[in-house]
């Protein structure tokens, strides 16, 4: 099993991505990175809190890198700048 495994957060409902999480870290997974982007980064920082507060307390939030991308807009020339988060937890 790789040392590091990312897990996109997005629509889903919360609940999803625990499963995820919990899956990976119990299948012996060391470190599992949280990303998100615009809308979903509230609901990757609930993840967080909710799987370290309440399911594994012994997860430890080793780096949070915050940033700004620029994507492609669907309906107008330009681009438009979206948010990112990206959460670290090592086990």
């Amino acid at each position: 099993m790789p040392g590091s495994v990312s897990i996109l957060v997005g629509k889903k409902p919360v609940m999803n991505y625990l499963v995820a999480c919990l899956t990976l870290f119990h299948s012996g997974v060391k470190e599992v990175n949280v990303k998100a982007r615009g809308r979903a980064i509230s609901k990757a920082v609930g993840v967080v809190g909710v799987l370290r507060r309440r399911f594994l307390p012994d997860i430890k939030i080793s780096s949070i890198n915050i940033g700004t991308e620029q994507v492609q807009s669907k309906n107008r020339p330009t681009s438009v700048n979206v948010n990112t988060i990206e959460i670290a937890l090592i086990r």
